[in-house]
């Protein structure tokens, strides 16, 4: 496919020496790269298909762009399609963040949710992720992606940037994968159409505005991962360093293995890291990491004393309590939630909460929840586990997605690859074979949903909204 670049792009782009213009022109020419990244919670087996994405380990390259919707897998949270130079931002999480425990993360541009599935595999069960979207369509389609991913360290909110100034000081991590100029995608002619030199100038603004709203919520410390897909200077490199000017933060590099094809790029004394199609399996992409500086007298987790408390465990909001006491009826509530839920899925018990007759396993302990919830618009607090009717538990989608999911719990009952796309079309499963009562269906020997045999019919578990519109007879995607 031809591709005619905006003469204005072509212009710019000759004046950055870091990047080989030639040799970027010609791979817009050539296919766009598809790769995934598989959940190794779900998925345990080896992946030997397809070569692996050389700075992510659960990270293939694809050979082409398959129907991801004809894969059950998919759906059930096996593996999410991301762009392989995207997927550099878990490797400087990776790199930046080893030995600490307890990490708060903030995704504050998180949908649809490639790097939000990211974070919530990397930073264990004794962290949490608070993954954000401004536009609220957008935040639901985040809070499916996360449902199916699994892993309930995950809430998602719906939020502008500046209402993250009321968790001052709250988070080690900010993630602002900011919205951009879209220049490392010029393979897509669409990409190519909707960009121009006043579109990159807004872009460049409105960073800034994203970034700096958000900057109290960091606390002293601790660090802001900045990327974009564009190669303009002004919303990569001279962004970072301007952040650098207006906060006082530094630059903070990441180790690069001999012959790699990622280029540093600097700016005054900024440090990030560009991905070039040509020197790149992948799309453009631009990475950087910044530190706040240190502050003593507002570390975040510092007790009264002056003590360092452990990484999770300290809040602090002004000079006053943050946190009300928990009334004991929330607290017998609580206990029978956990008492229902504690065969069927192994969440911590300082996790479960009943809301109406819904018990809910938060993304995180009920009062850091609490402080968080109590200034955010929250879209998902963590993983539904199901709804009580007549002292009945009724399991929820979340939980059949979840790899907090007692599989014991339920009989199984496997389906085959048309019977899976006839269950997300919302079709009734065929009784033949399964076992009466509640059952966890399966795919391949993943978890994939519930159904309830009753006899003279089955009940389809899938939420409505996600149904897939296919129609019958299609062929079956199985990537792995």
């Amino acid at each position: 496919m031809v591709i005619r670049l905006p003469p204005d792009f072509i212009e710019r782009i000759h004046s950055q020496s870091y990047i080989d213009h030639v040799t970027l022109a010609a791979a817009f020419e050539g296919p766009v790269v598809t790769s995934v990244r598989v959940n190794s919670l779900k998925w345990l087996r080896a992946v030997e298909r397809y070569p692996r994405v050389e700075w992510e380990p659960d990270g293939y390259y694809l050979p082409g762009r398959p129907l991801f919707t004809a894969d059950p897998l998919f759906h059930a949270g096996v593996y999410y399609p991301q762009e392989s130079s995207s997927m550099f931002a878990g490797e400087v999480f990776r790199q930046l963040t080893a030995g600490m425990t307890g990490v708060r993360v903030l995704d504050l541009c998180g949908a649809p949710g490639g790097k939000s599935t990211h974070l919530a595999r990397l930073i264990g069960d004794d962290g949490i992720l608070v993954a954000n979207e401004v536009i609220r369509t957008r935040a639901s389609v985040l809070a499916e992606n996360i449902t199916k991913w699994g892993i309930g360290n995950t809430m998602v909110t719906n939020a502008d940037p500046s209402r993250f100034s009321m968790l001052p000081g709250f988070f080690d991590v900010i993630v602002a994968d900011a919205p951009c100029s879209g220049e490392g995608m010029f393979r897509s002619p669409v990409a190519v159409r909707e960009w121009s030199m006043q579109n990159a100038r807004m872009c460049s603004e409105r960073q800034r505005r994203i970034v700096m709203e958000s900057w109290p919520a960091l606390r002293p410390g601790g660090l802001l991962i900045y990327s974009t897909c564009t190669f303009n200077p002004a919303e990569n490199e001279e962004n970072v360093s301007w952040f650098m000017e207006q906060t006082g933060a530094e630059s903070v590099p990441v180790e690069l293995p001999d012959g790699s094809p990622v280029v540093a790029v600097r700016s005054g004394n900024a440090e990030g890291y560009g991905f070039h199609p040509g020197r790149v399996n992948g799309d453009g992409f631009f990475i950087a990491a910044i530190r706040k500086p240190t502050e003593a007298s507002q570390i975040r987790g510092m007790n009264d004393s002056g003590g360092r408390m452990k990484a999770g465990r300290g809040l602090l909001y002004g000079q006053g309590p943050v946190l009300r006491k928990v009334k004991k009826e929330q607290t017998r509530s609580a206990s029978r939630a956990f008492e229902r839920s504690e065969p069927v899925a192994l969440f911590d018990r300082s996790r479960i909460v009943m809301h109406g007759d819904r018990i809910i396993a938060l993304a995180a302990d009920n009062e850091l929840f609490g402080y968080i919830a109590g200034r955010l618009p929250v879209v998902k607090p963590g993983t539904t586990i199901g709804e009580l009717k007549n002292n009945i538990l009724i399991p929820a989608h979340d939980l059949a997605m979840s790899v907090k999911l007692r599989e014991e719990a339920w009989p199984h009952h496997p389906l085959s690859g048309e019977e899976a796309l006839a269950y997300l079309r919302l079709e009734a499963p065929a009784a033949a074979g399964m076992p009466p009562g509640r059952v966890i269906l399966t795919y391949r020997g993943v978890a994939f949903g519930f159904a309830n045999n009753l006899g003279t019919r089955v009940n389809n578990g899938y939420p409505q909204p996600w149904r897939i519109r296919m129609e019958r007879g299609g062929a079956v995607t199985e990537i792995l």
